[in-house]
């Protein structure tokens, strides 16, 4: 648990000196999509859980907030609280349901505020760490930020991408 949130579930499989291997089960997330310099997936997301859904259902706030930039767009995704059995309908037609599916991912983590130099660095550093143990990367990177943005100290933030395993 992060500052009370529920925290996304992974099963820890092997830490390495600056990284680890993590299994994650799929769960469902609420998720959407902009051009790079949008800056209005947060609020789309924080909207869909404040109750801009169907049933106009308030939903937890869960950690970690997903963040990755795939071919020009930026995507953003909550994990869903593992006690809702059927999200609510979207309202906002850019706003979709999905369920992740379940992977092994090599994790680093660091603190601090997060930024595009440090996604950077860290994303390197791993992938470097990756291919000095023959480890093969089956995607690109994500980010996730666990903390509000008011949380000043003892920031956590990791880099994320899903390996082969054998």
């Amino acid at each position: 648990m992060i500052q009370g949130y529920e925290t996304q579930p992974y099963d820890l499989i092997k830490t390495y000196d600056d990284f680890e291997i993590r299994y994650y089960p799929s769960v469902a997330m609420v998720q959407t999509e902009s051009s790079p310099g949008s800056e209005q997936n947060f609020r789309k997301l924080f909207q869909y859980i404040s109750g801009l859904n169907e049933s106009d259902l308030k939903i937890a706030m869960t950690t970690p907030v997903h963040m990755e930039k795939t071919q020009g767009e930026n995507k953003m995704s909550f994990v869903l609280p593992s006690d809702l059995d059927k999200p609510p309908i979207p309202k906002n037609k850019e706003v979709k349901i999905i369920k992740s599916k379940e992977a092994y991912f090599a994790a680093v983590k660091y603190g601090g505020y997060s930024n595009s130099s440090k996604v950077i660095y860290y994303t390197k550093l791993l992938k470097e760490s990756l291919a000095l143990k023959n480890i093969k990367v089956s995607g690109g990177p994500i980010v996730l930020g666990y903390n509000s943005p008011y949380k000043f100290f003892n920031r956590r933030n990791e880099i994320i991408i899903e390996i082969l395993i054998n």
